[in-house]
């Protein structure tokens, strides 16, 4: 009875609150020069609001700063204006529980002109300035309306045309047929190592990612080409920036859903208000489920938690300084010794107990600071660690019959290793305008490895521990560059630069790779681009310190000085923008990727195959001689999320090939030929306070690479072989997957709620991943061998509160 007095009390609650006068929330931000983060005076910001009666304005101070009091919550047309830049407009949403903080970049223009009308910038125009193809601007506000995607920037980036997922239970992602080892992972300038949760060593995904988009600021996403400041990569760049917290008032953000319960705290370090702090953290919810005795379908519950932070000093003339970090830990225990049945456990094989821990952080500081009009520095320093540990045992069972059930007869130690990385980082960057058509921007990266890797496992007849890693060490990355971006007209734009990249393990290095770019503005909003450019990556660090022994017991370090992978990426793209934020996009490209890893003794194998998965590998001596190829073409129609609604087609054709030391030309088993995408959403006002939001999203791709498998050494050695010779002869059936996402968001006079539902997989497809090992005990003589599908159904809910403090708000 109490309880139905509640419910009836908090839904009079919401509804009287739904239907009351529509609440109100500050904009601020700071207007800055694109190239050199010098602040904008005197610039005007005009808010236009959603029904066109209300047209709220204001201007800049000497720091750049804005402030617009009083904006109804919604969603309004923001358009900013200075004298000799072009006019920049954004579509803002406005929520009564935060208010809402923008850093808008100003691109100047051509020509000193009085009054400027036209709109020089784009919406979803990468940040840096030198990226004129290939390239994506990462705007979390967009992007997190994508279902699906779990609010993860490497799921929400899979939408893109050239990207796809390797597996549903990954965040891997393929970018032009590449293997995800290419991509590369940048925070403030510094690469830092692989931000998820049950990172596998030498991966760049997991099933769960450490990075949050609520503490995310707009980034870029690179796909091929990239400018000369990114380096060690041969696939993809994501450089993500870290927002800075409320230097004005406290605010707090709370979220509770199955992927994890959540909270974030921000707002100033001083009275003054030229300091702030951002922090949050987040607990998995599975354990807390399994905590209460709620089932979840499997023993083997994955625990994971993480945090970030980012605290902010401002600095004169736009200058700011800032300590940072991210980390996470997780761990799985699946224990196949408890249980009597046959297991369908979704993780690990049914003939061993499996432990699995991962933890990494990085931490840093940064400065930024226009030294004037035309110049601007920015430096980093920053140090991160990684490990991975694990360690299996070996169950000996038996199958009776009579009771249908399965014993444990014993149990020993099969396998363990350890591996941590730590990473001391710099990264310095110079930036100089030389007048309105010329800058330049030279830099430099430089890391120090700390390698302590241990690894033993038990020979094949399980009668001796043979040690296969055991190395303490250190190496070092450099990285140089340089960079210039010319304006020959007002239309056209011009990028050339140099980057070199030295490794101390093993000698390798890349004297000078030219990267080059070109774009031209023409009339009817259409502009056609053109890019070239070298890359080179070292390979995954464990793979450069596995051992074995020779006749004598010493150690034998095959690959410690292998080289690096290295590719010639080339494209060309045409684009249109039209009214109502439409934009479509082309682009064909061809790259050839050279000197990856391949086995001494003729063989199928390549490193261009590896990067996803759970499973580490385990190389004999390679040398730098495989090649492969990737070409496609890509199309890209978008409409903009601006009044209500949006959407996005994107579809690539492809094909991607390698060779291994064989000389035989393959699928890679990144091949599946195409992929398109088509997902929307629509936002309904139920009233001024409330909206209801609904989007669906589905995916086409071919199927996975496989090929046939050896029965015998599948038998001998207890995981599925394949015959070399038929390596990616086979593909599995198309792939399919529709998602669908629900919410409904209330804004009160200081509180915003949000109710989600994210329904992955919403017609439980089975999408087939793999074969995988799976001898059948009850009958012996049959092949151990099942097919592995991708994730199922997953339904992911979140309830999430944003609200400011009461009297927590300082002078504006």
């Amino acid at each position: 009875m109490m309880t139905k007095k509640l419910l009836t009390a908090l839904f009079l609650m919401l509804t009287y609150a739904s239907f009351a006068q529509q609440p109100t929330q500050n904009v601020r931000g700071q207007l800055i020069d694109s190239e050199t983060r010098f602040p904008l005076f005197g610039a005007r910001v005009d808010i236009f609001t959603s029904d066109t009666t209300l047209i709220l304005r204001a201007r800049t101070d000497e720091d750049g700063f804005f402030l617009i009091k009083d904006v109804p919550v919604g969603k309004h047309e923001l358009v900013a204006s200075v004298m000799s830049y072009d006019v920049n407009s954004i579509t803002i949403e406005v929520n009564s529980g935060k208010e809402l903080v923008i850093e808008l970049p100003m691109q100047q223009s051509f020509q000193e002109e009085e009054e400027v009308v036209v709109s020089g910038v784009k919406k979803g125009e990468t940040i840096n300035e030198m990226a004129l193809i290939s390239a994506q601007q990462f705007s979390v506000a967009e992007t997190d309306r994508y279902p699906g995607s779990r609010s993860d920037p490497a799921r929400m980036a899979s939408n893109f045309a050239g990207v796809g997922g390797a597996d549903d239970s990954r965040n891997d992602i393929v970018i032009r047929g590449n293997s995800p080892l290419g991509v590369v992972w940048k925070v403030e300038g510094i690469d830092i190592p692989n931000p998820s949760h049950f990172a596998i060593s030498g991966s760049t995904g997991g099933p769960v990612s450490i990075l949050n988009n609520k503490i995310l600021a707009n980034s870029d996403f690179f796909m091929s080409a990239f400018p000369a400041e990114y380096g060690n990569s041969t696939s993809g760049v994501f450089d993500l920036k870290l927002r800075n917290g409320n230097n004005k008032r406290h605010e707090f953000t709370g979220q509770f859903g199955f992927l994890g319960t959540e909270v974030l705290a921000e707002g100033p370090l001083n009275k003054s208000g030229s300091a702030s702090y951002l922090a949050m953290g987040r607990y998995s919810t599975l354990s807390l489920f399994k905590a209460i005795g709620i089932q979840l379908g499997t023993d083997a519950v994955p625990l994971y938690y993480d945090g970030a932070f980012k605290c902010n000093w401002r600095l004169k003339n736009g200058g700011a300084m800032s300590l940072f970090a991210i980390g996470g830990a997780s761990s799985i225990d699946i224990v196949i010794s408890e249980q009597t049945g046959e297991t369908e456990e979704v993780y690990g094989e049914g003939d061993r107990d499996q432990y699995f821990r991962t933890n990494m952080f990085v931490s840093g500081l940064s400065l930024k600071k226009p030294l004037n009009e035309k110049t601007y520095v920015a430096a980093t320093v920053a140090f991160s660690r990684e490990n991975q540990n694990s360690h299996h045992d070996f169950l000996v069972r038996s199958y009776d019959a009579t009771t249908n059930s399965i014993s444990i007869d014993s149990m020993y130690q099969l396998m363990g290793y350890q591996f941590t990385i730590g990473k001391g980082s710099g990264f310095f960057s110079l930036n100089h305008k030389i007048g309105r058509k010329h800058l330049i921007k030279a830099g430099i990266n430089v890391d120090a490895y700390f390698f302590n890797m241990q690894d033993s496992v038990l020979n094949v007849p399980h009668t001796a521990f043979v040690n296969r890693w055991d190395y303490k060490g250190t190496a070092f990355l450099v990285q140089p560059f340089v960079q210039w971006k010319w304006r020959p007209t007002k239309n056209m734009a011009f990028t050339a630069g140099v980057h070199s990249q030295y490794f101390t393990q093993g000698n390798s290095i890349s004297y000078a790779e030219p990267r080059i770019g070109w774009k031209l503005n023409m009339k009817g909003n259409q502009s056609i681009f053109a890019g070239a450019g070298m890359h080179s990556q070292t390979q995954p660090m464990y793979t450069y310190f596995y051992h074995r022994f020779d006749g004598d017991g010493n150690k034998i370090y095959d690959n410690d000085d292998m080289g690096f992978s290295r590719s010639v990426h080339t494209g060309i793209g045409y684009e249109k923008s039209f009214k109502n934020s439409l934009n479509i996009k082309t682009e064909a490209y061809y790259q050839y990727v050279y000197d990856v890893p391949v086995t001494v003794a003729p063989s199928s194998f390549s490193l261009i195959n590896m990067g996803s998965g759970f499973a580490r590998f385990f190389p004999t001596e390679l040398m730098n001689t495989g090649d492969g190829y990737n070409y496609g073409i890509e199309l890209t129609v978008q409409k903009y999320f601006d009044k209500s609604f949006f959407f996005l087609f994107s579809a690539t054709a492809y094909d991607s090939k390698y060779r291994g030391s064989d000389g035989i030309l393959r699928n890679t088993s990144y091949n599946g030929t195409y992929i398109a995408n088509l997902l929307g959403g629509k936002e309904f006002k139920l009233s001024p306070r409330q909206t209801l939001g609904i989007g669906l999203k589905m995916t086409v791709a071919g199927g996975k690479r496989y090929g046939f498998v050896d029965v015998a050494q599948t038998n001998l050695l207890n995981e599925v072989i394949y015959i070399d010779s038929a390596f990616n002869e086979r593909q599995f059936r198309d792939y399919f997957r529709a998602d669908l996402k629900i919410s409904w968001k209330l804004n009160t006079e200081k509180v915003t709620h949000e109710i989600g539902l994210d329904l992955v997989n919403i017609l439980n497809t089975e999408n087939l991943l793999s074969l995988t090992y799976a001898p059948n005990l009850a009958d012996p003589t049959q092949e151990p061998i099942a097919e592995q599908t991708q994730l199922g159904f997953l339904p992911i809910f979140y309830y999430k509160i944003d609200f400011k403090v009461a009297g927590g708000r300082n002078k504006d």
